[in-house]
């Protein structure tokens, strides 16, 4: 196994001075950095970072905490911070919580034991006391949801305005029987993208009971499914769907399929999200556009910028991505009129 005698005894140099060379530390030239980088290379030589870590150190490693791999909301920004941390040197570790508080304690103790360089995490609904210590000793940011407790760094997207646009256009197309799937209150996007959906019946000059709420599990395919067919199986059913997850908006696309419901000419939906299919799906699924590039390439490079300035720097910082409202072929006025995005 080579070392960093082996490297030294090769190039004529000290230890130390290969040691703090692959250490990118400042007191060494450029020049001299690059003779070692590249010697190590040549040899095949592997850093040992557990005795790093013995001695103290950080690993390059930045974890990502999330509750579900399977959404691809949360894939795809596991892509993009990828990319963005390997550029600068540092690597993704993901784990997955399942939005379970005790999962989630437990990956967070892995994480501190083993030195990662820091946490980037969308937290459950309420993060026990201990995950709050464990994180205030490490640098970390939230992404998309925001817990009070965990500081006040974060990133994420104006979950009730995306909402608020969505039901306000089926409100202007006349529709005064609404419903909204969505997340629990409990978590901090269930509850900015309910406050949506009831702040655009306000607005409209709709009773309260114009929107029946329905509320569950974001991230199941299974609670969309069955919730919609509940819905449709009403003697009141409403005229129109408002989705608050992608997971929800799948498992309601699915059923909707499933029973040949005419879409929008018997049912208006607005999905949130925008998968792939989504465009093609029926007549175009009108839904809720999100940045998710854009806001995990912010929040990658502003993480970044934390591990290599020095510390002390967590002052507030807050980022909000607004959401867009796209319009396709599967919202139209409740008489039957013309699609709004043909």
């Amino acid at each position: 196994m080579i070392t960093t005698r082996d490297i030294a005894e090769r190039l004529g140099v000290s230890v130390s001075t290969v040691g703090r060379a692959l250490a990118d530390d400042p007191r060494i030239s450029e020049e001299t950095k690059f003779r070692v980088r590249q010697a190590a290379s040549d040899m095949g030589y592997v850093g040992n970072r557990a005795a790093r870590m013995m001695r103290g150190a950080s690993s390059n490693v930045v974890a990502l905490v999330i509750p579900d791999i399977r959404n691809s909301f949360y894939s795809t920004i596991a892509h993009e911070l990828s990319k963005n941390m390997e550029s600068e040197g540092f690597q993704l570790m993901l784990s997955e919580t399942d939005d379970d508080r005790t999962a989630e304690l437990r990956h967070l103790r892995e994480l501190s034991a083993n030195r990662v360089a820091a946490v980037i995490i969308v937290p459950s609904a309420r993060p026990h006391s201990e995950s709050v210590k464990l994180l205030r000793a490490l640098p970390h940011v939230q992404l998309l949801r925001r817990h009070p407790s965990l500081g006040s760094q974060w990133f994420g997207v104006d979950d009730r305005e995306a909402l608020r646009r969505a039901t306000a256009h089926l409100v202007a197309q006349g529709h005064t029987r609404l419903a909204y799937l969505g997340g629990p209150e409990e978590l901090p996007t269930g509850a900015e993208r309910l406050r949506g959906f009831r702040s655009a019946l306000r607005e409209g000059g709709l009773p309260d009971d114009a929107g029946r709420a329905e509320l569950g599990p974001p991230s199941s395919v299974d609670h969309g499914r069955a919730t919609v067919r509940r819905l449709l199986s009403d003697p009141d059913a409403p005229t129109a769907l408002v989705l608050g997850s992608i997971q929800l908006t799948l498992g309601v696309l699915e059923e909707l399929s499933r029973q040949g419901v005419k879409v929008p000419q018997d049912l208006s939906v607005v999905g949130f999200g925008d998968e792939p299919g989504f465009s093609w799906w029926g007549p175009g699924l009108t839904t809720i556009g999100l940045p998710i590039q854009e806001m995990a390439t912010g929040c990658a490079l502003w993480m970044i910028r934390r591990l290599k300035t020095e510390p002390g720097n967590d002052g507030p910082y807050t980022a909000v991505s607004p959401g867009s409202l796209i319009l396709r072929g599967s919202t139209a006025s409740p008489d039957g009129g013309t699609p709004s995005g043909r």
